[in-house]
């Protein structure tokens, strides 16, 4: 077993209301009252994709990386069903009622990013800024398609350089510059070892059965939740290669959120950016200038 006392991190865990114990990183920081960074992951993955990002802003910023119900270190539901966005903004808030936290950064990649609108949908006030990861009010059939096609179907591999070689084969054209050694290090973070030794998907197969449920995408109206953000510090990341964020789409969003949101394109990238690209950089830095701006509104 790892030795906990050389992690950059803490082991944070919470009870849901239907009686889940939930898992979270939590990387130590925050210098002169600055509001917690709370990281949200994509469908399918966990708070390791935010590993990087967060040893980087800490300790100059505390940052929370949550693993949703059913990934990582998060218990899996009882219920599949329950694996849908507004039980995860319970989760969430759970969390934040717990920890006693007011107000906070929410950085939301994807699934991650619509739990962010509606966290502000909720309480826009709470909302210090917001990072939508490649992700807004709309998803392009195209890419939820792909979505559907791959999400749910277990597969195992014997050693992480085979997951490394099935991912780089699977999502070259998403990452197109990944050398095996990225593609060995994004294995580590989807993947897990398990009992019987085999690299397996860190994740509760059962997420998929609300995609099979027709109609069971609609939800809310997303530009209404997105509207809740207007006026606060928003990065809107896109992916260049995206098939789940258009260009039309992300421009509308710059639109509709005004002066204090901007969008940035993440040049040969597909879905979705790592954050730990240049121009990725960059932009997270510029957002979180704005957020130690006073907030008027």
């Amino acid at each position: 077993m790892a030795d906990q006392r050389n992690r950059p991190y803490a082991d944070a865990y919470w009870e849901s209301r239907d009686g889940l114990r939930l898992h979270a990183r939590d990387y130590a920081g925050g210098e002169d009252g600055r509001p917690p960074i709370l990281c949200l992951p994509g469908l399918t993955r966990n708070a390791r994709d935010y590993a990087s990002l967060a040893e980087r802003l800490a300790p100059e910023w505390r940052v929370i990386a949550i693993d949703f119900r059913g990934r990582g270190e998060s218990q899996y539901a009882k219920d599949p069903m329950s694996y849908f966005p507004l039980t995860y903004l319970q989760d969430v808030e759970a969390l934040l009622e717990e920890r006693g936290i007011d107000r906070f950064v929410a950085f939301g990649t994807s699934l991650g990013g619509i739990v962010t609108m509606l966290l502000a949908s909720v309480d826009r006030h709470r909302i210090a800024g917001a990072l939508l990861n490649d992700v807004g009010p709309e998803i392009e059939a195209a890419g939820l398609s792909r979505i559907r096609g791959y999400v749910g179907k277990n597969s195992w591999h014997p050693t992480w350089l085979h997951a490394a070689r099935a991912l780089a084969e699977a999502n070259s054209d998403v990452y197109a510059d990944y050398t095996i050694e990225a593609w060995l290090a994004m294995a580590k973070r989807l993947y897990r070892l398990n009992s019987a030794g085999r690299i397996v998907l860190d994740y509760d197969m059962r997420i998929a059965e609300p995609f099979r449920v027709p109609g069971n995408e609609a939800g809310p109206d997303m530009w209404r939740t997105l509207d809740a953000l207007a006026g606060r510090p928003v990065l809107v990341l896109r992916g260049e290669r995206s098939d789940i964020l258009s260009a039309k789409t992300a421009e509308a969003m710059e639109v509709r959120l005004g002066q204090r949101a901007e969008v940035v394109t993440v040049p040969a990238v597909g879905h979705a950016p790592t954050l730990d690209e240049p121009t990725s950089i960059r932009a997270i830095g510029r957002l979180l200038d704005k957020v130690r701006e006073p907030v008027t509104a």
